[in-house]
This record gives C-alpha cells, sequence and structure tokens, in this order.
C-alpha cells in the first residue's frame, strides 16, 4: 500500500497550490503564507517524507521524493497543480518537473539552483546527534545541547519546532534524524543537470544569500527556458520567513499572471 504524505489544506478553490518545505522543515513553516495563498487557492502544505508527521522511510533520494508528489496528487484526485519548494523542498519540485511535467502548470523554487552544492549543515547534525533524548526531562535542555553548536537563536528556535512528546512520554524530533543523516550528501550534492521544464518557472532568489548565484542564472535558463528570477529584498535563505510580504506578492503575481 502506498503512503500518503502529511499536509495541511487551506481554503476550497479549484486550482491547487502545493507548497513543500525545506530540511528539517515541516508543513507549519509555511502556515501564515499558506492561508494567504488560500484567498486564491486550494493550498496543501505538505511533509516531506521524514519530515513532521509524514511517514518515515530509508530512502531520501529525490526521485523518491517525487513520487511522493505523484501519489499525493493522484490520492487528491488532482490532476494538475502548482508547486512551490523551499531549499530542499525546491530540489524535490524541480525533480518532480522533470519526471512528470504533465501534472505541473507552473513551478516556484524559494532559493535553489538545479545544481550541485558542498555539503554545509555539518554543524546543525553535529548538534542534533549530541541530543541524548535518554537524558531530556525538559525541551529547554534540548536547547541548552544546541546552543553548544548554534550560536544562532533563530536557527536553534527552528530546530527546537521539531521536538515533540512521545507516547512514551519521552522527547524525540519528528525528522527522522538517522536517514537524513545517511541521504544528506546525495541530496544536496545531487547534480540536477538531466531534464528540463517547458512551463512558466519561478526562481526567488533572497537578496542576502548565496544559494542562487548570477553565474547560475544560464543553468536556470537551460533547464528551465521560461523562467524568471526575482529577488526578494532583505531576505537571506530563508526568503518566505524574513521578507513574507514581498515573498506573498512575488508568488500571487506569477500564479495570478
Amino acid at each position: 500500500m502506498r503512503q500518503i504524505l502529511h499536509s495541511k489544506i487551506y481554503g476550497n478553490h479549484p486550482k491547487h497550490l502545493l507548497i513543500l518545505h525545506g530540511l528539517f522543515g515541516q508543513a507549519d513553516n509555511f502556515g501564515t503564507l499558506s492561508k494567504r495563498f488560500s484567498e486564491f487557492y486550494t493550498v496543501h502544505a505538505i511533509d516531506l517524507r521524514n519530515h513532521g508527521r509524514s511517514f518515515h522511510d530509508d530512502d531520501m533520494s529525490l526521485q523518491a521524493m517525487a513520487g511522493d508528489l505523484l501519489n499525493y496528487l493522484d490520492e487528491n484526485q488532482i490532476e494538475t497543480c502548482f508547486l512551490l519548494g523551499h531549499s530542499l523542498g525546491g530540489r524535490a519540485v524541480i525533480e518532480f518537473s522533470y519526471l512528470y511535467p504533465q501534472r505541473l502548470e507552473k513551478l516556484i523554487v524559494a532559493d535553489m539552483a538545479p545544481k550541485a552544492y558542498p555539503p554545509h549543515h555539518q554543524g546543525i547534525f553535529k548538534a542534533l546527534n549530541s541530543v541524548d533524548f535518554d537524558q531530556i526531562n525538559k525541551r529547554a535542555e534540548v536547547e541548552e545541547v544546541l546552543k553548544l553548536y548554534i550560536p544562532e537563536y533563530s536557527v536553534r528556535q527552528f530546530l527546537l519546532k521539531n521536538v515533540h512528546s512521545t507516547d512514551s512520554g519521552k522527547y524525540a524530533f519528528r525528522f527522522n534524524l538517522k536517514v537524513l543523516n545517511q541521504w544528506y550528501n546525495e541530496m544536496i550534492e545531487h547534480e540536477m543537470s538531466i531534464g528540463t521544464f517547458d512551463k512558466p518557472t519561478l526562481f526567488l532568489k533572497g537578496e542576502k544569500s548565496d544559494y542562487i548565484l548570477p553565474e547560475d542564472f544560464d543553468l536556470i535558463y537551460k533547464h528551465f527556458p521560461k523562467a524568471e528570477i526575482k529577488t526578494v529584498p532583505n531576505a537571506g535563505h530563508w526568503v518566505h520567513a524574513e521578507n513574507p510580504n514581498a515573498f506573498h506578492d512575488f508568488v500571487i503575481e506569477f500564479l495570478n499572471g
């Protein structure tokens, strides 16, 4: 039996917008924006496999994540949709656009290019792997461990959203840390160089982010010949969180255009 991704659905309109979060994230990261987008679309804020409340699985390949989206569309009887993905979610929707273009009307990729990236989350993985939940009695104790490795308060708070109380009464991460650790290099270093998507596409780069560089533009246009590249001002990699109003306006203008 195929497993279906967990989602939160907002609104009730003929057009469907599916939103995918990034590494260590969950659907709630787009909660406020999902409500705003639901003025125009039925919005599906989705938990990627091994994240949030979605199922855990030993496969974390981009192909598997694209297949999850296809199963989700079929399960919900959605013939075509709009897709928006941030960071790792951006890589998943790029892969989907290559494999299943007939199911997609327009694509939005938030601060991610179709290229390989050098591993750069080692510190976060070290911090997360240092949390021994057998020794944890309060959520605040998790932050004390993370603080030893992660000085940025906002990053710690983002990760702490994944801490929950299990049925056994112990705390745990919602994401599948073991599998994310095993697949990290494959997810990040995957070239994404085989495929094209010849429909309207919007790449949103953060003004203060280095995930999409000017030298990446030719690569983007090669694989997405109908792409637009827009810069979200006063935002780093977390474009949707750091400037949600500009992000919202860019998305609505593109989808309604």
